[in-house]
């Protein structure tokens, strides 16, 4: 049985687009084309149980040179009201993290966009959370604006809140151009001024955050597209994924996609680019499958990663680690892999109960996870550890 996001229509709503922000000018001008559980929020979970076994104790009495054993890291939970969608950690904040959440597992009802602060202690704490009237599929931080971070919304709408402005003043503006959902969102991590949403109405838009309507629109995809992402190091090439079973790369500067890949049998529901190659991918399937590409030779993959049962919904490359790819299933599991190794599969988490569609690693924290999904749940803890240990 193959499970696929399926789309559902989308419902009309008047936002305003009221600016609050005064954004910087762009760095660079882009050209025109030319003639296309149930638990209790702040929880903690520890990694071991602290109380100790007394045969233990006798045994530690009795030989006090032994080495004792050490007491891991608590690393925290959060339990959210809704459906978890994405999380992702703050480029700039290593102790913060976004996550979009829908009610009614994205079918019907409103969203929240939660800001979550980690302690050294332990407790997941929430430093704002902000409600919508549809459910939020997706969230990206700035490159450029420590307090900004923008939210792909079930209405067709992107809209961009400032952490620095009250709640009031919140979102700092609405930006309704697509027809259907938004389930993806990329900031430019290169030029940090522009930043991609990825729509059910089968298009990409290109947006600034000085311009109150997107640059262009990118339409080649025959049906939804799921992610779209920027390469790490090219300011202007980027990659999206679709149900239309292809991944196709684009370069803002041509007016069409550069190259096609037919990377799937079945509907592709996620790409990323190698922080460390910059002519590496990856996409992940409906069909069960991580494929790694090189676009220089993408005949056949470079390697095949087999191991989740159902619909792999999103993967990350690991920005300190060259092989590491991080994935999430609709199996329930996250998954760590290492292409470059013979034994790819280097860990298995199975800590939600639910489907797992949001998985993120910290760029400032090496090794540092968070993951949600439809069981309510976000969780964070570090590569190696149990994040639901006792």
């Amino acid at each position: 049985m193959l499970v696929s996001d399926c789309c559902y229509p989308c419902k009309q709503t008047n936002i305003s687009t009221d600016l609050g922000l005064s954004f910087p000018q762009p760095v660079q001008e882009y050209p025109d084309p030319q003639p296309g559980s149930d638990l209790p929020s702040n929880q903690t979970i520890p990694i071991d149980n602290q109380k100790r076994d007394p045969k233990e104790k006798e045994s530690e009495a009795a030989n006090p040179n032994s080495p004792k054993p050490q007491k891991t890291k608590k690393m925290p939970v959060f339990k959210t009201p809704f459906n978890g969608y994405a999380v992702k950690f703050s480029p700039f904040y290593e102790s913060r993290l976004a996550v979009a959440t829908a009610q009614n597992f994205g079918i019907l009802g409103n969203g929240r966009l939660h800001v979550l602060e980690l302690s050294p202690a332990g407790p997941i704490s929430e430093f704002a959370s902000f409600d919508t009237a549809d459910g939020v599929y997706d969230v990206t931080w700035s490159e450029s604006h420590e307090s900004l971070l923008i939210a792909a919304v079930a209405d067709g709408s992107v809209k961009l809140y400032d952490l620095a402005l009250p709640p009031a003043s919140n979102p700092v503006r609405s930006l309704q151009e697509h027809s259907r959902e938004v389930h993806s969102l990329d900031f430019n991590p290169v030029r940090r001024d522009s930043f991609l949403s990825s729509s059910w109405d089968d298009t990409i838009k290109l947006w600034t955050l000085d311009r109150p309507t997107s640059v262009r629109t990118f339409k080649e995809h025959a049906y939804c597209v799921y992610s779209s992402v920027w390469n790490p190091r090219h300011a202007d090439v980027f990659a999206s994924a679709s149900g239309d079973c292809t991944i196709r790369v684009w370069d803002v500067r041509e007016p069409g996609s550069t190259m096609i890949l037919p990377a799937h049998e079945f509907e592709i529901l996620a790409c990323d680019w190698n922080k460390y190659d910059d002519c590496v991918l990856v996409s992940a399937s409906v069909d069960k499958s991580i494929k790694v590409w090189d676009v220089r030779n993408f005949r056949i993959p470079v390697s095949v990663l087999n191991g989740h049962s159902y619909a792999v919904r999103k993967v990350k490359f690991s920005p300190h680690r060259r092989g590491a790819i991080a994935s999430c299933s609709y199996d329930m599991t996250v998954c760590l892999w290492d292409y470059m190794v013979e034994d790819a599969l280097i860990g298995r988490y199975d800590h939600h109960t639910e489907f797992a569609v949001g998985v993120d690693m910290s760029v400032l924290v090496e090794g540092l996870l968070a993951s949600t999904g439809w069981d309510e749940l976000v969780y964070v803890w570090q590569h190696g550890t149990d994040p639901r240990a006792p």
